[in-house]
């Protein structure tokens, strides 16, 4: 009986050390109470509990986590009624002030969320309000940070997430939005009007230009092809009269070396005579020479005739 009662407890002290052992896994800690009173944080790893004296109180996740709060109303500073609602991103650092230090911390969380942002956003105007996300983000973060300290809780990060004027606010934006783009468009239509006219006169001035200087070239090339022609046709002529010149020249050296007799030379300045009688002259020299010449001809002319 006795070795049965000793199996039996050993069976019972094995049971319950596997029952009150405990493996925590990563980034995750226990919250250990003995006898209720705050005993220890389990934090990675393999633990054993003392039976019935020690007890698992409360198992805390050490990752960082989102809360998603529903819009709170606020008010500006130039009394505008708007719905704003948060994303709050946080983290537990110290389980024990977390697990003792408030009650329910969530919904602790969201009350301190809604009056910080009602205290931020009233000193503020709509339109601030709708521009300085970031400065908002920054003053939350800063003021839930320091009043979570205490409860174990760091915020990483605030986050506006919907910005909600009234209806009749929506419209009227949108309205300026409307005037504000149909406003740009006609800056720009008229600024495009004007680099369109800029474009257009400074491709006319350039033709203008371009035309300018294609006339001037083609003077200067018909003025050197005149140039060139009164050139040629000037040697050209010279040419020619220094052809004629070189032929009477010829003429004269071979008449010359042929020594003429008195009466060819006569007969060759009667002819000569004659082509200057033709010509449109009133008056004629002659020389006295031909004068003699002329007389002898028409004697000779009278004793042909004369039949006696």
């Amino acid at each position: 009986m006795g070795f049965i009662f000793i199996i039996f407890l050993l069976i019972i002290v094995i049971v319950l050390v596997v029952i009150n052992t405990k493996i925590v896994p990563q980034a995750n800690a226990y919250v250990v109470e003995r006898l209720g009173a705050y005993h220890s944080t389990w934090e990675t790893g393999f633990h054993i509990a003392i039976p019935i004296i020690d007890r698992v109180s409360k198992r805390i996740s050490l990752k960082e986590s989102v809360a998603d709060f529903p819009p709170q109303p606020v008010i500006t500073k130039d009394n505008v009624t708007m719905q704003i609602d948060t994303v709050i991103y946080m983290q537990v650092t110290d389980p024990k002030f977390f697990m003792y230090g408030v009650d329910n911390p969530m919904k602790a969380i969201e009350n301190l969320t809604a009056t910080t942002l009602r205290n931020i956003i009233g000193d503020m105007e709509l339109d601030a309000t709708l521009t300085s996300r970031d400065v908002i983000n920054a003053k939350m973060r800063v003021i839930l940070d320091e009043a979570t300290d205490p409860w174990g809780i760091k915020i990483n990060r605030v986050e506006l997430k919907n910005i909600m004027p009234p209806q009749e606010i929506q419209n009227a934006m949108e309205r300026q939005m409307k005037a504000e783009r149909e406003r740009r468009e006609m800056i720009l239509q008229a600024e495009g009007e004007r680099q369109s006219a800029i474009l257009v006169a400074e491709g006319e001035k350039k033709s203008m230009v371009l035309q300018a200087e294609g006339q001037k070239e083609a003077a200067i090339l018909k003025a050197e092809a005149d140039k060139e022609a009164q050139i040629r046709r000037a040697e050209g002529e010279a040419e020619a009269i220094l052809k004629v010149q070189n032929a009477t020249a010829e003429g004269v050296k071979m008449l010359n070396a042929a020594s003429p007799a008195q009466a060819v030379i006569a007969l060759k300045s009667l002819t000569s005579l004659e082509k200057m009688a033709d010509g449109q002259s009133t008056k004629i020299i002659i020389p006295s020479e031909i004068q003699g010449l002329a007389s002898l001809a028409a004697s000779l002319k009278e004793s042909i005739n004369d039949p006696s």
